[in-house]
């Protein structure tokens, strides 16, 4: 199967590649680099966030490649400092001039705040006004559980097209998933090849290494990313690895021309340990992540 059946049609009926291209912690020097080769080798959706400090960056890349913007899905995430529905309708303005766009294909709530969910109702609800008003061609969240899932549709008159929270083989998030399910919200992961590592600690070691997925990877001729990526994909998960090395980058996107088994993927989903990588998402307050997101 190509690149090109690995396309989810959004709860709008909006189309996105299920493979994307993430700049998490990928310093602003390198983003530009890295988000161009992305796009050379074949990558069409690209993920950033305002409190990545690289969105500017990603779009000098995307300008510079040459492509026409309706072939980049662009999807970045508005940080909870900027949450409200004046400040996340600035934020949408601080945001698309950094990437030097007019239009956004996803605009993300970042995280919940479960301690101030007023402010995430309110934040969310510009994200409905920017869609209305066609300057975002969908919205979604980010970290949220099913209970903020619950919450903000008592509230929301559009469902959040997608959800990007932390999913690799050592944490499926089975309930998350079965929520977005539900609502009919596509699930995307993020740190999909186990890049967060905390759940080393309790003795896991790296997923890279786990005897099942390097097995596996052995079988195919392909490397245990390789594996982990392909995993997600026949599951429907749209998926956002990163890197700012060549080969790396362009070996993630080499996931197309294998297939996993049913015995391989459901040997992968027994792997999950329960063990979060990421914040814990109930933790999140402005007192303790709280950071100024600047105007340029």
């Amino acid at each position: 199967m190509s690149e090109h059946e690995f396309h989810a049609t959004l709860n709008n009926g909006l189309r996105m590649p299920l493979l994307g291209f993430g700049v998490f912690q990928t310093p602003p020097d390198q983003t530009r680099d890295a988000v161009a080769e992305a796009l050379r080798v074949g990558y069409r959706l690209i993920d950033t966030a305002a409190a990545y400090g690289n969105e500017r960056e990603v779009g000098q890349a995307i300008r510079a490649s040459g492509l026409d913007r309706g072939e980049v899905f662009i999807e970045t995430k508005v940080w909870i400092s900027d949450f409200g529905y004046d400040q996340t309708l600035h934020a949408f303005d601080k945001s698309a001039a950094k990437l030097g766009v007019d239009t956004l294909d996803l605009f993300i709530l970042h995280q919940a705040l479960p301690t101030a969910f007023d402010k995430t109702v309110e934040a969310y609800r510009a994200l409905e006004t920017l869609l209305e008003d066609g300057k975002a061609r969908s919205i979604g969240v980010s970290n949220f559980m099913p209970v903020h899932l619950a919450r903000l549709m008592e509230h929301a008159g559009v469902v959040p097209a997608v959800n990007q929270v932390e999913v690799h083989p050592y944490f499926t998030q089975p309930d998350v998933q079965a929520a977005d399910a539900d609502r009919g919200i596509l699930t995307q992961a993020w740190s999909p090849i186990g890049g967060i590592t905390a759940y080393r600690d309790t003795g896991t070691g790296s997923v890279f290494e786990d005897p099942t997925i390097t097995a596996i990877a052995a079988a195919h001729g392909k490397t245990p990313a390789q594996v982990m990526l392909r995993w997600h994909l026949q599951a429907g998960r749209s998926a956002i690895p990163k890197s700012v090395k060549a080969h790396r980058i362009a070996e993630n996107f080499d996931v197309f021309d294998f297939a996993l088994t049913a015995d391989q993927t459901a040997a992968i989903d027994a792997l999950d340990t329960g063990v979060r990588g990421g914040p814990e998402p109930e933790a999140v307050t402005l007192e303790a992540f709280g950071r100024d997101i600047p105007e340029a």
